[in-house]
């Protein structure tokens, strides 16, 4: 097995790859700060739902697509390379309010609109419309 240098860059790519071949599901290994993110693309409505197969230490994260939403533009923000960190002032809304921006903050994963609601700022992983 590969090592995987930026793994939410890799879900994001399986993700992409998976609604480009026209599939309704995608697996990925599983990881705590994934599993947070497909939930919070889950509550938001732009994922149908996400499920955990296979017995510890090889879990598999099992993604589900919306079949009636067009294909997801999922866009990586901060890389491990490049660390994209953003106050809550700096904070722009992504498609004119229809795509959401996710960040990683002190209070856990939170969309652009949670961010500014709660005024709290953090680092930007990616951007969904």
């Amino acid at each position: 097995m590969a090592v995987i240098s930026d793994p939410i860059g890799d879900l994001l790519t399986r993700m992409r790859n998976a609604q480009a071949a026209g599939r309704a599901q995608c697996r990925a290994p599983l990881s705590a700060l994934k599993k947070q993110l497909c939930e919070l693309l889950a509550r938001e409505g732009w994922l149908q739902g996400v499920a955990i197969e296979g017995d510890a230490p090889r879990q598999e994260l099992v993604v589900s697509f919306l079949t009636d939403r067009p294909v997801l533009s999922l866009k990586r923000v901060s890389k491990p390379g490049r660390r994209v960190y953003q106050a809550v002032d700096e904070l722009k809304t992504v498609e004119n309010g229809f795509g959401i921006a996710v960040l990683t903050t002190s209070q856990g994963l939170l969309t652009d609109r949670e961010a500014r609601l709660k005024k709290i700022g953090g680092e930007v992983l990616c951007t969904v419309s």
